[in-house]
């Protein structure tokens, strides 16, 4: 818990720094940004592929005492991928939903309502996705 409160902080300040670089120097900013999140996802790989091929732990090998077999965490990374599916392609879909909604009200300010329903159906997308991964971390 304690490591929230440097994380939050140091998050925030390279928010803040990030969106202050975008502003001054968009094309130098946004090709750190890539570097940097091609760094990321590098180290993601990696991260998955320790965790497939990684062996059972003793906790795990302890538990599957019985007929239970032993987890590796392939449940934990398909609730991973479940989440960051679902929140990727909801957040398309707002984006798409959203503009095409705010498009319609600013012509027929009383298509709001409809307008809202059809946003929120897409917003649904995550939230289907966190379902599923509930799922599957039950199941783990």
């Amino acid at each position: 818990m304690s490591g929230w409160f440097v994380a939050l902080p140091v998050s925030v300040a390279a928010m803040a720094t990030t969106f202050v670089m975008l502003r001054r120097h968009r094309v130098a900013t946004t090709r750190i940004l890539l570097a940097a999140n091609g760094i990321m996802l590098l180290v993601a790989l990696v991260l998955v592929v320790m965790a497939v091929t990684a062996p059972p732990s003793s906790a795990a090998v302890l538990a599957a005492s019985g007929a239970a077999k032993a987890v590796n965490g392939s449940a934990l990374l398909g609730a991973g991928i479940a989440i960051a599916g679902s929140s990727i392609g909801g957040g398309i879909a707002v984006a798409y939903t959203g503009s095409a909604a705010l498009a319609a009200m600013s012509e027929r300010p009383e298509m709001f309502g409809r307008a809202m329903v059809i946003v929120g159906l897409a917003e649904g997308i995550a939230i289907y996705g966190l379902i599923v991964a509930v799922i599957l971390v039950g199941k783990a």
